[in-house]
């Protein structure tokens, strides 16, 4: 069965603007004047925040907003650690990587000993996660010769050009390349490890050699697939048997997002050529980066220069250690397995009472929740797309997900605590009850 168009999710309407009290509708006039179209907005009714603070964020009359959805503070709005040692940082010195700094040195060793590579790795740092995949990309197609990358249907891997067009889930407008194949989404009934060879199998028939499988290790654009832990280990063997190497894309997983594991792709055993990071490593600071084995990454070193202006500098360097002492020292891990558990299984239990949701999946604090229409059992992106503004309007933000728009996506900055997952509870239960039919 072929897979659904890609859709735009949790999206404004622009041509509502009117219907908005008269400040907000003048600002949107005023963004969309001076940025364009292409940006989007979130919800029916856009939020104006001016202030974070933890789990919460503020809106500019002071209304206060439960953020179960941002994972870049991923250790809290504007937590005072990580301000501090920015505003240190800047104080005293802020340049690129041609230089000797001792702090990327420090950080680029602690950051290493965090991950399960194939022998000694190295860093390379960026600014954004899409900046993450495309460098990835390069190291991989040199390294193989190939340029064949495989994805997931719905996947979400950036916006440069390279990384744009192994993203079907920005949608028609945004073709795929020729040498990008697609495999379903890991569900029941899929033989995932069947399907990448299939792809691998497609590509040496159009004479494409393959460079790399890329899957985010949550497969969160399709819709929060985690389960069960272990099921991609057999992918990495048939990558790399076909001479492919394995990139985990960690900018949604990684950074104790699971609660059990610093990585998601230590939940599945895996050992990976290439690991790209991003999103929550600077706690809202662009930074981003690669980790690989010496191997890996040896030919690449010895014939590419590569120099990225602001990636890896000395106060995103500064941002993103200070987000490492955090996870050590706040006991973030633990909660974000303890939280995430008892928000999973008590979802769980509201959804089993409940005739729109469905199944409820997740790992740590990142959950996904099918919503279905109780008429004929399908996916429905229009009632997700109600519980997501229902849940708005009680100053409760998550988004959606997943190829038809069907399931929240509940991802919280990881100090979200069991009182944080109360509230977020007792609001669904509200909205559920309050959906028409």
């Amino acid at each position: 069965m072929s897979e659904p168009a890609p859709v735009m999710v949790n999206g404004f309407d622009g041509t509502r603007a009117a219907d908005l009290p008269p400040e907000a509708s003048e600002l949107i006039a005023r963004r969309e004047a001076a940025l364009g179209g292409a940006y989007r907005l979130f919800y029916e009714q856009p939020v104006e925040l001016v202030r974070g603070a933890g789990v919460f964020l503020y809106d500019s009359a002071g209304r206060s907003y439960l953020d179960a959805y941002n994972n870049v503070p991923s250790v809290g709005h504007s937590h005072p650690h990580v301000t501090e040692a920015v505003a240190r940082q800047l104080a005293t010195l802020n340049t690129h990587t041609r230089y000797l700094t001792d702090g990327v040195v420090r950080y680029a060793e602690r950051l290493l000993a965090t991950h399960t590579l194939s022998g000694p790795g190295q860093a390379m740092f960026t600014c954004t996660g899409s900046e993450a995949v495309d460098l990835a990309l390069r190291v991989a197609r040199q390294y193989t010769g190939g340029t064949g990358v495989i994805v997931t249907a719905n996947a979400y891997h950036g916006v440069t050009a390279a990384t744009a067009e192994l993203s079907p889930s920005l949608g028609p407008n945004v073709p795929l390349g020729p040498h990008v194949r697609t495999v379903p989404a890991p569900a029941a009934g899929v033989n995932f490890s069947a399907a990448v060879a299939w792809a691998i199998a497609d590509l040496a028939r159009h004479g494409v050699r393959l460079a790399a499988f890329l899957a985010d290790s949550l497969f969160s654009s399709d819709g929060v697939l985690p389960d069960p832990a272990g099921f991609l280990a057999p992918v990495a063997e048939t990558v790399r048997g076909a001479g492919g190497l394995y990139i985990a894309d960690e900018v949604q997983a990684g950074f104790w997002r699971t609660g059990t594991h610093m990585w998601g792709y230590q939940r599945h055993g895996i050992t990976p050529d290439i690991v790209t990071m991003g999103k929550p490593m600077g706690n809202g600071l662009p930074i981003a980066g690669i980790a690989a084995s010496r191997d890996v990454l040896a030919e690449f070193g010895r014939t590419t220069r590569y120099f990225n202006t602001f990636g890896g500098n000395p106060v995103c360097v500064a941002a993103a250690s200070a987000v490492l002492d955090v996870l050590e020292t706040e006991g973030l891990p633990a909660n974000a397995a303890a939280t995430g558990g008892y928000l999973r299984d008590s979802a769980s239990r509201l959804a089993a009472g409940s005739p729109v949701l469905g199944s409820v999946r997740g790992a740590g604090l990142y959950l996904g929740i099918d919503v279905i229409d109780p008429a004929t059992g399908a996916p429905s992106g229009d009632l997700a797309a109600a519980v997501v503004n229902g849940m708005r309007g009680h100053r409760v933000l998550i988004s959606a997900t997943g190829p038809r728009g069907s399931v929240l996506k509940v991802r919280p900055p990881l100090p979200f605590g069991r009182e944080h997952a109360d509230q977020f509870l007792a609001v669904l239960s509200d909205v559920l009850a309050d959906l028409p039919g």
